[in-house]
């Protein structure tokens, strides 16, 4: 059984940067590498959304159009963490970010809500002047 835990967001302007990072514990005999891991986020009114993601083994990567060429998406094996890197955030930006990983489905990416296993508890991110 995976946690994942966010760090914490912020309030930050328009056009500025924030780095988001996700720590994931309790593997047995497998790591980070051996799941498809990603990032979700809920805007206020909204349905949750699929932002980005990394399959197993670092395959293949997607990011959702709105955010493509601002954030990226990495991990670190080794410290099995996952990072989302955003810059020149937008208003629309603001939301609540989840990370998640998938074991069964770990290859598929896009990500679907469907194939998550775990999330973490989301942490805010607002976007304001």
């Amino acid at each position: 059984q995976l946690q994942l835990m966010e760090s914490e967001g912020g309030l930050v302007q328009p056009g500025g940067s924030l780095r988001l990072s996700c720590a994931v514990s309790g593997f047995n005999f497998d790591d980070l590498d051996d799941y498809g891991i990603g990032w979700f986020r809920q805007a206020p009114g909204k349905e949750r959304e699929a932002v980005s993601c990394i399959s197993r083994g670092g395959r293949r990567t997607n990011y959702a159009t709105s955010v493509k060429g601002r954030f990226t998406i990495s991990k670190d094996n080794a410290k099995n963490t996952m990072f989302l890197q955003m810059v020149s955030l937008k208003f629309e930006d603001t939301a609540v970010y989840y990370c998640a990983a998938a074991s069964s489905a770990g290859s598929v990416c896009p990500m679907s809500e469907a194939v998550v296993d775990y999330w973490g508890k989301g942490t805010l991110v607002t976007v304001s002047s």
